[in-house]
């Protein structure tokens, strides 16, 4: 249902992003990421790689590695994707906001809620 391509939102150095392949209607779950979580006192020697800007709070106490494509999503405050933690599977699982094309770029909110617009880290100081 979804595949990794060259992204041409991603300014980094990898450039990849997550893509439909196939249509995708609102509301399906489409990718349940696998995670493994550390605490957050653990999150400094993080910060020290490539790996802090991938990584996603999980709970209160923990933050979480994902796996299969989790880390891969690109940010967009108009997101066609959202995702919710499940503490019971240990994943974090990826919904369709809205009907989603096949080929169409698969987007989230780094913020973890759809609407919210508050500055992301990648942004400060920019104008």
């Amino acid at each position: 249902m979804i595949e990794v391509k060259t992204s041409k939102l991603s300014d980094g150095e990898f450039n990849r992003g997550v893509f439909a392949t196939q249509d995708i209607p609102q509301g399906t779950i489409f990718h349940e990421a696998p995670v493994i979580p550390f605490p957050n006192e653990e999150h400094e020697h993080i910060e020290k790689t490539l790996l802090a800007d991938y990584v996603f709070e999980y709970g209160e106490h923990h933050t979480a590695i994902l796996l299969g494509y989790g880390m891969l999503f690109n940010h967009s405050y108009t997101p066609n994707a959202h995702y919710d933690l499940n503490f019971d599977n240990h994943t974090v699982d990826f919904y369709a906001h809205t009907d989603i094309a096949a080929g169409e770029e698969i987007l989230i909110n780094y913020n973890g809620e759809v609407e919210n617009d508050d500055p992301l880290w990648f942004n400060e100081g920019k104008e």
